[in-house]
């Protein structure tokens, strides 16, 4: 078998290409969610940091609304039709403590995802959500896998 093409996604970006890639990214607070067509065998991939665009500068795949609707336009441009599509979600973890009442931003994080992929009626077919802990996710385009590990945070034992 060809040696399958790597790429490493960043946080505010999204992935997806036509040829099979494994796609690896970390996640503490922020989410990334997979998408993948199995009738056409492709998928893609986004990592945001912050759940809404407020509309004040640039609406990147930094946020989460941005980054969801701009990975389905993605994977329609590459042919699928949103009706084939399946989702897998990631992130979201409390990795910071922190003192302010209602940031919860991991929680947020999770919520838009949720929310976004069933406005769009696109199943979730997996989820790894919540909890303390940081996640690395390997995302394989062409078969729709995921691996997760999870990370210890900073300075604890193992």
């Amino acid at each position: 078998m060809d040696e399958i093409k790597q790429h490493y996604l960043y946080p505010a970006a999204l992935f997806a290409d036509s040829e099979p890639h494994l796609v690896s990214t970390i996640l503490g607070s922020c989410v990334a969610v997979c998408l993948f067509d199995p009738k056409r065998n492709i998928g893609g991939i986004n990592h945001y940091m912050l759940p809404l665009w407020n509309g004040q500068g640039l609406a990147s795949p930094k946020y989460g609304n941005i980054a969801i609707e701009r990975l389905i336009e993605r994977m329609i441009a590459m042919g699928s039709l949103k009706s084939n599509l399946q989702a897998k979600v990631f992130g979201g973890g409390e990795v910071i403590e922190t003192t302010i009442a209602n940031f919860q931003i991991g929680d947020r994080n999770i919520k838009i995802a949720l929310e976004m992929l069933n406005e769009h009626k696109i199943p979730i077919v997996a989820k790894s959500v919540g909890g303390k802990l940081g996640r690395k996710i390997e995302f394989t385009t062409h078969t729709g896998e995921v691996r997760q590990k999870y990370i210890q945070k900073q300075g604890q034992p193992k």
